[in-house]
């Protein structure tokens, strides 16, 4: 296929309107697509997607895995353009975990694995369930609401705060900091962004050095005391870190409480389903994250000529996989793929968190909290319905939204 009318990945509005057609269209005709406007190859199906995602010696990480550098790098531009400011020296002399190769990323992502094993998640659901209670018993439910501000935003944030080490006192600068964080995720980093994520950079820096002094049980004190390859983490480096776990410990479970809850609004049948028997609520989270897909897409860069599909991908060509679209590939989860089925028997194979070494770390904890979040919630209005149009976050990397209007009925 030389061209696909509509087909523009690069841009927010694709997203809003034709990407699962075109998606569709695509696995069906030419599931590794090459496309020139923005030169690289669009992987679709959830087989490739696996198979990349598992060859980190063919299929980098390190030159950037994300769509908005790609689109960059097609045409010559610094990765975060001439406002990245802080972020883009930041990217430049300490990459993120995200845009290492082993074995350097295993060491790295050794470093924070114990604050991420099944037994450590497990145990802060107490504290979870704290949060989620309060931030819902605090809504008044006499008007209309926004779900996102009221539901799905706060008790992530606040978690993800926490196991960082954020002050109380510090949680609303925080919330600016992770809203700047999310817009940076899109690539066009506006001054005002640059310097607000500076702020966080600056906020990080100074936390580290106290934490020096004075270690805690949390994140920050973990990484400023260790060590790899006998040397510890330069300041930058610890930096880098925590603006990443800010962003996949918040906006993924953030996106995945707004869809899902949206597709119980827009599917009752499935929500009483699920009300009639409350042990599918794990499955359903599984479904959710399959149809949400958090984050849209993450690229790799083939590090040498690579046979895929019948074609030659050269190397130094970018391949950006499509995980909206492997998660909606019918190979898998059958012809009534883009269906929302809360009991579907396939709904955990989904490849919302990744695959292979770049796995989400924290994907445990996104499901308690959406566990937890949409038990509590259940627990209180079960039927809460949609009470205007939602808005869609204008991203080409997260899927998300920003206000979702709703008023809530028990």
């Amino acid at each position: 296929m030389a061209a696909l009318a509509g087909f523009a990945p690069e841009t927010a509005e694709f997203y809003q309107h034709d990407a699962d057609r075109l998606f569709c269209r695509l696995r069906a005709e030419d599931p590794l697509f090459w496309y020139e406007p923005c030169q690289f190859w669009a992987v679709t199906k959830y087989a490739d997607v696996q198979s990349i995602s598992q060859r980190p010696r063919q299929f980098s990480s390190e030159q950037g895995t994300q769509l908005f550098e790609a689109v960059r790098r097609s045409r010559g531009e610094p990765p975060f353009g001439e406002t990245g400011g802080s972020m883009g020296a930041m990217v430049a002399n300490a990459p993120s975990i995200l845009r290492m190769d082993p074995p350097t990323h295993n060491r790295h992502r050794k470093l924070v694995m114990n604050a991420f094993t099944p037994r450590r998640i497990a145990a802060l659901e107490p504290r979870i369930r704290e949060i989620a209670k309060r931030s819902l018993d605090a809504i008044d439910v006499r008007a209309p609401v926004d779900y996102v501000e009221r539901i799905a935003i706060p008790m992530p944030m606040y978690v993800i705060a926490e196991m960082l080490g954020v002050s109380s006192e510090d949680y609303g600068d925080f919330r600016r900091w992770s809203d700047a964080m999310i817009e940076a995720g899109g690539g066009d980093i506006s001054l005002e962004t640059a310097k607000v994520v500076g702020e966080l950079v600056s906020y990080v820096l100074d936390v580290d050095e106290r934490r020096r002094r004075d270690p805690q049980d949390d994140l920050i004190s973990i990484l400023t005391l260790a060590e790899v390859d006998g040397e510890r983490l330069t300041d930058a480096e610890i930096g880098m870190f925590c603006l990443t776990l800010l962003v996949a410990g918040n906006e993924t479970t953030r996106n995945l409480v707004s869809g899902g809850g949206l597709l119980l609004m827009r599917h009752p049948e499935q929500r009483e389903k699920l009300l009639a028997d409350p042990g599918l609520l794990p499955n359903a989270i599984e479904e959710m994250l399959r149809l949400v897909s958090p984050v849209r897409n993450f690229g790799r860069v083939a590090t040498q000529d690579v046979a895929l599909r019948g074609k030659t991908v050269r190397k130094g060509d970018t391949l950006v996989m499509f995980y909206s679209s492997a998660n909606r590939d019918e190979e898998v989860f059958g012809a009534d793929s883009e269906a929302f089925d809360v009991a579907r028997a396939t709904a955990r194979r989904h490849v919302a968190f990744g695959f292979g070494e770049h796995l989400c770390l924290g994907a445990s904890l996104a499901r308690l909290e959406a566990r937890v979040m949409f038990e509590e919630l259940f627990a209180r209005w079960p039927r809460f319905a949609l009470a205007g149009e939602p808005a869609p976050l204008p991203s080409i990397l997260m899927n998300g939204l920003v206000r979702m209007p709703v008023v809530l009925e028990p």
